[in-house]
Parts: structure tokens; sequence; C-alpha cells
């Protein structure tokens, strides 16, 4: 079998003109954002939007609810960081539920990324296969997990799997959708010419269809990742049993009436959902930069 070989085309026009004595000079694209100025631009819109949310916070606080009112449902921001993460034994109990929240949204992300992945390769080789799993597929996004959650406690316990399974459940639809998207987006030239040097079903999904299909791979992990974040919580806060994860905390905090640690819980698990959306933005960033 002849192999698909990297061609080098050249696209100056016919009709270009290089001055006499003059060497042609590469042109290479302005990197733009480096320094201070970059980070500037990066960094400060989003924390003024951030400055603006907590002086509207305490504006809010101070001059609408009453002190029984901020005691009970928003407290200042200063009171929040005091009690829930400054004070030592909060700060504990938060740390250790996060990180049970973290497990269960990694193993169950990682474990949607590897199914998603098959599923969208079974689906991109065969229209059948496509029309067979894909209805099912959908069905995952719209049955509403809530309504899943006590059978999936009656079945598989109320612990660390069934929490996982949870997180399966929520995060897998992106992945095929946007994985099988990207395996079918590759160029049909493209196409003609694996076809041409008579390359096999193998050799035209790896490198034709998979490098193709990179960015929305990548597109989809990110969206999963935060519904990872979010299948963690709603399974740890639904199950109630257990090693106590965010949700638990949640619950605790809200059944008890601890509006700073529960609004510390709350921001844990925003802080969790953007660090890992942020992991595989910098990570597609990595590796599709120089080429797409």
């Amino acid at each position: 079998m002849t192999s698909v070989s990297d061609d080098i085309v050249d696209i100056t026009p016919d009709n270009a003109v290089t001055p006499v004595g003059t060497v042609p000079v590469p042109v290479v694209a302005k990197r733009e954002g480096r320094g201070w100025r970059g980070w500037l631009i990066t960094v400060g819109p989003p924390l003024l939007v951030a400055l603006a949310a907590i002086g509207l916070w305490y504006a809010y606080s101070g001059f609408v609810l009453t002190a029984n009112e901020r005691n009970i449902s928003l407290p200042y921001a200063h009171d929040v960081w005091r009690v829930g993460f400054w004070n030592a034994e909060n700060r504990g109990e938060l740390l250790d539920a996060l990180w049970v929240s973290t497990k269960v949204s990694m193993v169950g992300l990682v474990i949607s990324m590897v199914l998603g992945i098959v599923v969208a390769v079974a689906m991109s080789q065969a229209a059948w296969i496509e029309r067979s799993f894909y209805p099912y597929a959908v069905l995952l996004q719209t049955v509403p997990i809530l309504a899943l959650v006590p059978l999936i406690g009656l079945r598989f316990g109320f612990g660390f799997n069934a929490r996982v399974l949870v997180v399966v459940i929520i995060s897998l639809f992106p992945i095929i959708t946007n994985t099988l998207f990207g395996l079918k987006s590759a160029d049909q030239g493209h196409h003609d010419l694996f076809t041409l040097h008579n390359a096999d079903r193998w050799t035209r999904l790896r490198k034709l269809q998979f490098p193709a299909a990179v960015p929305a791979m990548f597109t989809g992990f990110q969206i999963s990742a935060g519904l990872s974040v979010i299948g963690a919580i709603v399974g740890d806060f639904f199950f109630g049993r257990g090693e106590q994860g965010l949700g638990l905390r949640i619950k605790e905090y809200t059944s008890r009436l601890k509006s700073e640690q529960l609004i510390a819980a709350i921001i844990l698990s925003a802080l969790l959902g953007i660090v890992v959306f942020e992991f595989f933005g910098w990570l597609k960033q990595r590796l599709i930069r120089e080429w797409h």
C-alpha cells in the first residue's frame, strides 16, 4: 500500500517579483499579548467585573436586606471569607469536601472521554451504527438526571461508584457529539487523496479524521469538564451518604442556615469547574495552535 506523504505546495503567485539584490524574508505572524500588557488585557476585564459584582453584593446586603435577612441569606463578602475560609476548621471541612468532589468528577470525566471517543469513532465508521445509537446518546441529555438518581442509588448504592455514574451520564453527550462532528468534518479533498493512495480505514482514521477532530474534541472536553463538576455535586447532594463532598456540605449548611459556609462551598464548586474548564482550554491551545 502506498503511504500518504506530506507534499510541500508552493503557493507563491507566478507573477510575484523579488527585487534584485534582496533576500525574501518569510512573513511571521505578529504575536500579541506578550508581557504585562497582554496579561492586563487578559485578566483586567474579568477582574473589573468581579470587583463590580462584589460591590453590588455589598450594596444589596447593606442597603436592601435587614440584619436578620443578611445573616440568613447573603452575608457580607468579608464574613464569607472570615468564617468559610479563614477559620481553620471550616476551611479543612471544605477542602476535604472539595477533594472528594474532585475525585468523583475527574474519574467520571475520564470514563466519559473514553466512552465518548469510542462511541463517536464507531458512529463515524458506519451510518447504521450512528442511526442506531445516536438517539440514545440524545436520550442521556434529555432525561432529567434527578429522576434517575434514586434509581441509581437503589441499584448501585450511594457511594463513590454511583456518584461517578451520575457524572458519566451528565457529561457523556457533549463528548460524543463534538467528537463525531470533528471526525466527519475532514475535508473531502483530503479524503479523495487518501482514496487515491489506497489508504485503509485505520490509516484514514488515524492520519486524517483524528487530526481534523482534535479542536472539536477538546471543545467537548471543556463542556463536559464543567458538567462533571455539576454531576459530582448533584449526586452527592441527593444521595446524601458516603464521603462528604461539596454537595453534602451544601445540603448540611443549608439545613443549618450556615450561610457563610454555604456561599464558600458554592464558590469552591464554581472554582473547581473553572479550573478544569481552563485546563482543557490550555491543553487545546498547546496541541493545535501551530496548525489550526
